[in-house]
């Protein structure tokens, strides 16, 4: 089966998380794929769904078979001009959740700004009496024998597992780079702006406590981030 144009509830699910408009849907800009195969591994994938909410607090991206022999993460980006970081985002999580893995082998990634055919979105026809076809969480560790339906699954069921999913914006993207690359391969912060010389000054304090939240090592990365952007915002 071929995505068509026709103004489906399915169409528009996919529209809304993975395509700027209904001519692109063959390549989703706003898509980036993590794919395991040969064989399919829900263990192993499934470390990485989790991984990405639990530990990096990002939305949950769609899990798919494939019709053939693998699983796929599909992330749903918030704009085309994500979709380098989002190739960075795929190698991270790779490395952290996936270490003994190489893409040569049994893992294909994909975003707009990474070389290769964009895979296809599914539901798809992927061989006699076997589709491609988005799964809820809960039913993906059933399909790790036989990664496919061997029916063409209905366009409404679909639109319910896409319906609960939602896009990855740039903030919390690069939060979630910054996080698993580490200190070592982060990008290094602009400078801050230094402390009032007086410390009668009103709006010293509030300086003061943001500087300390920045070069806190025991808070979250996502909230130094934030101390940091509010430094630099501040008036001086």
């Amino acid at each position: 089966m071929s995505i068509t144009t026709s103004n489906t509830r399915l169409q528009q699910e996919l529209l809304r998380l993975y395509s700027s408009d209904d001519t692109a849907l063959a390549t989703p800009a706003r898509a980036a794929v993590l794919e395991l195969a040969r064989p399919a591994d829900w263990s192993a994938l499934g470390a990485v769904w989790r991984g990405v909410q639990g530990d990096l607090g990002l939305p949950a991206p769609a899990i798919a078979v494939t019709g053939s022999d693998g699983f796929q993460l599909w992330f749903s980006l918030a704009e085309d001009s994500l979709a380098p970081e989002a190739g960075q985002l795929l190698q991270a999580l790779c490395r952290a959740y996936l270490p003994g893995l190489k893409p040569a082998t049994r893992l294909r990634l994909w975003s707009a700004a990474m070389d290769g055919a964009a895979p296809s979105l599914p539901p798809q026809r992927a061989g006699a009496e076997q589709w491609s076809a988005f799964v809820a969480p809960d039913l993906a560790p059933v399909f790790s024998a036989e990664p496919w339906l061997d029916t063409e699954p209905g366009p409404e069921a679909q639109a319910d597992v896409l319906s609960r999913l939602a896009c990855i914006g740039a903030a919390p993207l690069r939060a979630a780079l910054l996080q698993l690359q580490g200190p070592r391969d982060a990008v290094p912060p602009a400078p801050l702006p230094s402390l009032p010389a007086d410390a009668s000054e009103p709006d010293s304090e509030p300086r003061r406590f943001l500087l300390r939240v920045m070069q806190d090592d025991t808070v979250a990365m996502a909230l130094r981030i934030e101390a940091a952007k509010a430094l630099l915002q501040a008036p001086r």
